[in-house]
């Protein structure tokens, strides 16, 4: 149950800082590489993208965990409290609809990299690994949304208090 628990409060965040202390290591090796030893490393510059994607669908669902998002406002403030709470219930709706439609083009996505054997041009890793990382970001979204979502059922229930 402790794994749980600490998956559900630090997975994310624990994931998106390793991403980026490895996407800042290996860009300084490049530099340190290009301009202190004049040979420029070939794989840097693909890592550090493919570490890059999976920190962006990683944060989609840290955004949703952390309910930070960018919206505009004036609507919901406009609301008496219940109201904004079934407008986000709304909102999580649609998200968790998005998610319902988006996961199956990723499992297709990734069972094309694996029949297709395809690697990265520099590192040579399988291309599925890469293309994992829209259904992993996704799965969480959908995972992040749902506990919004009963959340939001709850401060509706209890009048909207966020």
């Amino acid at each position: 149950m402790k794994v749980i628990k600490w998956l559900d409060n630090y997975l994310e965040e624990t994931l998106l800082v390793l991403l980026l202390v490895a996407i800042a290591l290996v860009m300084g090796m490049q530099v340190f590489s290009r301009y202190c030893l004049s040979t420029p490393l070939s794989w840097t510059e693909e890592l550090s993208q493919y570490l890059f994607v999976w920190a962006t669908f990683l944060s989609v669902s840290y955004c949703v965990k952390k309910r930070k998002s960018i919206k505009i406002e004036q609507v919901l403030l406009a609301l008496p409290p219940r109201g904004q709470a079934i407008l986000r219930l709304l909102r999580h709706t649609l998200v968790f609809v998005f998610c319902l439609i988006m996961l199956p083009y990723c499992v297709t996505f990734i069972r094309q990299a694996v029949e297709s054997q395809a690697t990265s041009a520099a590192l040579h890793l399988p291309m599925y690994f890469i293309q994992s990382a829209p259904l992993v970001g996704f799965l969480l979204l959908t995972i992040r949304v749902i506990q919004a979502w009963v959340r939001e059922v709850k401060n509706v229930a209890k009048g909207g208090a966020a």
